[in-house]
């Protein structure tokens, strides 16, 4: 058996109606999908980490596309100059284990619960790597944070970022 791992695509807010329906039908499909807070609390609580994308393992020699292209809810495969993609087995690994780091942290809401305005942090990546800065707010509905950045003697800039690039200054022991 020569089974690879292939992209699906589904129809618009389709995603999780096909991989169950994938599932149902025996294939080994992943579906990468985060557990969110959002602000309205009547909207979904689990979205996907790749809207309108999930990843299936399959010997496609042997199976066929059809059996997947005219399955309900599917678009067909990404496929270029009329091949398909194949992703690397280590590459959804490295998914996996990214989306369950995200999602065992419980969102910026639970991550960073205790942190209070005024809190000091530091910026790790991006732009302002290494800079220290003043935690100012979570912003409601999204994964970023607003801080205050002091750039020229006591001028401070808010900035936005991801929850991510922010980790939160430990207290000096004396």
């Amino acid at each position: 058996m020569d089974s690879h791992w292939y992209v699906l695509r589904s129809k618009p807010n389709k995603e999780l109606t096909l991989w169950r329906e994938v599932s149902a039908r025996g294939f080994d499909c992943f579906y990468p999908q985060l557990h969110v807070r959002p602000v309205n609390p009547r909207s979904r609580k689990i979205r996907p980490y790749f809207p309108g994308y999930l990843f299936l393992q399959t010997d496609i020699e042997q199976v066929g596309t059809s059996t997947f292209q005219f399955m309900p809810f599917c678009s067909g495969f990404v496929a270029f100059d009329g091949v398909l993609a194949t992703v690397p087995d280590h590459l959804v690994q490295a998914i996996r284990r990214h989306v369950d780091e995200i999602n065992a942290a419980g969102s910026a809401e639970g991550k960073f619960a205790n942190l209070k305005s005024g809190d000091a942090v530091t910026i790790e990546g991006g732009l302002f790597d290494g800079y220290e800065a003043i935690f100012d707010a979570r912003l409601k509905g999204t994964e970023r944070v607003r801080i205050l950045l002091t750039l020229l003697k006591s001028r401070s800039v808010g900035v936005e970022l991801p929850v991510n690039q922010i980790q939160r200054v430990q207290p000096k022991k004396r």
